[in-house]
């Protein structure tokens, strides 16, 4: 495994080959550089090759040729040759991955290798959110790569992950000329190669219904998902994966793309005359411009790549062990969460110190672990009209202030955790009076509000140094051990005080940097802080945000039927642990559905587990139930949290249940959870053909005497009864016997 280098004899009079081969445990990704203008082309992406020299797949012996000297039809070639990297406007007619324009407005970019470097381990991304590994773990491979005309040096980044099936890469681009440059566009990450008769699967959705999963045949043309909303937004994700005809949770080829970032994106595919895919991935180019002056440089951020030859799940592991070993990071990487209760369904505005404490007093006798105290605790805020960016307490409220509730929630044996919004503003708030030019809008248009507020521009030191001291402020005023940091409305208006005319197109890119920036000084001042982001639910749930908090709230809807769909599509790419997953009141406040308390609780499972309700008023047969739901997750979330996750059937497909798996890495333990949405009249049991045990063990099903081999149910099944009623659920938790 690792990253060589080879080079080859030379091809014609001008130039050798240069190979450079990556290994993960079971893919190998080829580049090659070829012709005296040092084309980098891409050779191959797969299953995990002995050889190394597959340059043929180049087609470079039949035409159109390799210029070699010879221009006649370089506007052909440049337009069908698999490049690594390709640049604009020079001949290669399929959308690029970076763009630039001089100081006299000429545009075009033509990259050609220079030299490269190989080392052990891989370093991070100044400024941005990235993947990391130590030097037992990941080998790195630079390719430096000039366009002389333009004076830029651009730097492409690869790591090979030596426990897990992955790519990581990433752009670095310098201007080494005497004069400045703008960059229109720099995207992360290429990938071009034949069709294989390809299937396309993106995520989309809106407020209340993130991240379904819409899957579709591709064809020629062009087809796209981005966001323009500061943010990947409800609406989009910034992930594709093409997968060969009818591929399956276990088997057919899978190549998938994922953004580490928190901004506006794009994912492309685009099939030509030739019938080869490029697949394109990084910042979305609209309103995107960045001045580059004489050496200064531009850091793109981090994309993965995920090749998997057994199928959807095989790509979902690997995004899943990604993520948990190399991109999660904090106290919380691999410790059980605390269960929580948030006060927002329970009381919306309406609470006071006395609410809070009956609520927290009766979670507390239930096991409830934390009480988090959502929206509606600083400045007036009696309303969502008002008072954002008056982070101050409101003693009215919470009498005897903030410390006094925080020790009195502690004196039950329960954390305490409290909500921000901190990147917005409203009009009504004596901070937009004092500074109304810290709103983010364009000189001479009335900025539009959405839930009646504006964003603050925190790409403003100033600004961002309230923002910050806000936030740090309340937590040293107090022992709070959770943070929920909100944004519930996109970006618009585009437009900033302080940076001067030709760097307004950069402040999409700025504001998520500023971001980061916030949230990494907000995480080194206190490690112990559990963060979990939110936007309006689930509106930047990205790998970016991964990065600074281990969890995040996965959407606004509770509701557990709703929730099927929505933690299908997460779990897609993303670890069961990084899930906010809450059990909710009934009638659900999103839907008005109801559903038995016990199937909520089944479906909180799959993520980090809490309460969003009043307990001292639901039913009392539920609050009978919270304490074997307690215990429920305390059993079973070290398997929850690190287990393998195998989807055995979709509710969006079949309309009538809803089947995952989680098993320990050693396939030892096993937990199934099924959640039959209709029942069926007249109807046998379901029978249900679980994945991913050891074929060669033999397993029992708690409750069961019998003992079957794991190949028996995996190819035989499982009986799931026809349970009564619609909605109802049931967990089969299976041990190996030894």
């Amino acid at each position: 495994m690792g990253i060589r280098h080879y080079d080859l004899e030379p091809q014609n009079a001008h130039a050798a080959k240069r190979v450079f081969k990556l290994d993960t445990p079971n893919t190998s990704y080829v580049m090659a550089v070829v012709d005296e203008d040092n084309f980098l082309g891409h050779v191959y992406y797969g299953s995990r090759l002995k050889d190394h020299d597959v340059t043929y797949l180049l087609r470079t012996k039949e035409a159109p040729f390799v210029p070699s000297g010879n221009d006649r039809d370089k506007c052909s070639f440049m337009d069908s040759f698999p490049m690594e990297y390709p640049g604009h406007g020079l001949g290669d007619y399929r959308d690029g991955c970076i763009d630039a324009v001089s100081r006299e407005g000429h545009r075009g970019v033509s990259l050609s290798a220079v030299s490269h470097k190989i080392y052990a381990g891989k370093p991070g991304l100044t400024g941005l959110p990235a993947t990391f590994g130590g030097e037992q773990e990941c080998t790195t491979l630079e390719i430096l790569c000039e366009d002389k005309a333009l004076g830029l040096a651009v730097t492409l980044m690869y790591t090979a992950f030596e426990d897990v099936d992955v790519i990581t890469r990433s752009v670095y681009v310098e201007n080494v000329s005497e004069q400045e440059v703008y960059l229109t566009k720099v995207l992360s990450a290429c990938l071009d190669m034949d069709n294989k008769e390809f299937e396309r699967i993106t995520l989309h959705g809106s407020w209340a219904r993130e991240r379904h999963i819409q899957r579709q045949k591709i064809g020629f043309g062009k087809y796209a998902v981005s966001s323009m909303r500061g943010e990947p937004g409800h609406q989009e994700h910034p992930f594709m994966a093409l997968m060969t005809e009818g591929a399956s949770q276990d088997a057919g080829e899978v190549y998938a793309v994922h953004f580490v970032y928190s901004g506006n994106f794009i994912v492309q595919e685009e099939v030509n005359q030739f019938d080869s895919v490029r697949l394109t991935i990084g910042i979305n180019s609209g309103d995107f411009c960045w001045k580059l002056g004489s050496g200064e440089g531009f850091q793109a951020p981090e994309a993965v790549l995920v090749y998997s030859e057994g199928g959807i799940g095989g790509m979902t592991r690997n995004f899943h062990d990604l993520y948990r070993n190399h991109l999660i990071r904090g106290e919380y990487k691999d410790k059980k969460r605390p269960i929580l209760i948030n006060n927002w369904e329970a009381t919306y505005f309406d609470f006071d110190t006395d609410k809070l404490l009956s609520i927290a007093k009766q979670a507390s006798e239930l096991g409830i672990e934390m009480l988090v105290m959502d929206d509606g605790w600083f400045g007036n805020r009696d309303s969502d009209n008002r008072a954002l960016g008056d982070w101050q307490v409101n003693e009215e409220k919470l009498k005897g202030g903030l410390d006094f509730l925080v020790k009195e929630v502690n004196k039950l044996g329960m954390k305490f955790g409290i909500w921000f919004e901190p990147e917005m503003i409203s009009p009504d708030s004596d901070l937009y009076r004092s500074h109304p030019d810290w709103a983010i809008a364009i000189p001479g248009r009335r900025a539009a509000l959405a839930r009646n507020q504006y964003v603050l521009d925190i790409t403003r030191k100033d600004v961002r140094d309230y923002v910050y001291e806000c936030v740090a402020g309340i937590l040293r005023s107090a022992d709070i051990e959770y943070v929920k940091w909100d944004m519930n409305r996109p970006l618009s208006d585009i437009g900033s005080a302080k940076l001067p005319a030709d760097r307004q197109g950069e402040i999409y890119h700025r504001y998520v940097l500023a971001l980061y920036e916030l949230q990494n000084r907000l995480t080194e001042e206190f490690p112990y802080l559990l963060l979990e982001n939110c936007s309006g639910g689930g509106a930047r749930f990205d790998p970016g945000m991964l990065y600074y908090s281990p969890q995040i709230w996965c959407s606004d809807d509770t509701d557990a039927i709703e929730r099927l769909e929505i933690q299908e599509g997460t779990a897609l790419i993303y670890p069961l642990s990084a899930m906010g997953a809450h059990v909710s009141d009934c009638p659900n406040h999103t839907v008005g559905r109801t559903t038995p308390f016990e199937t909520r609780g089944y479906v909180a499972l799959a993520g980090t587990f809490g309460y969003e309700l009043d307990v001292t008023r639901i039913p009392e047969e539920d609050r009978k139930m919270i304490p074997s739901q307690v215990a429920m997750y305390h059993k079973y979330n070290d398997l929850v949290r690190s287990g393998d996750y195998y989807r055995i059937a979709s509710y969006r497909e079949n309309h009538r249940y809803d089947c995952y798996a989680v098993v320990s890495k050693d396939k030892k333990e096993a937990l199934v959870t099924y959640i039959q949405v209709l029942n069926c009249p007249n109807c046998h049991s379901r029978r249900i053909y679980l994945r991913g045990l050891d074929p060669d063990m033999k397993y029992r099903m708690e409750g069961a005497e019998e003992e079957y081999y794991g190949d028996t149910l995996m190819k035989a099944g499982i009986q799931a009864e026809n349970l009564w009623g619609d909605f109802k659920g049931r967990l089969y938790h299976l041990k190996a016997v030894l």
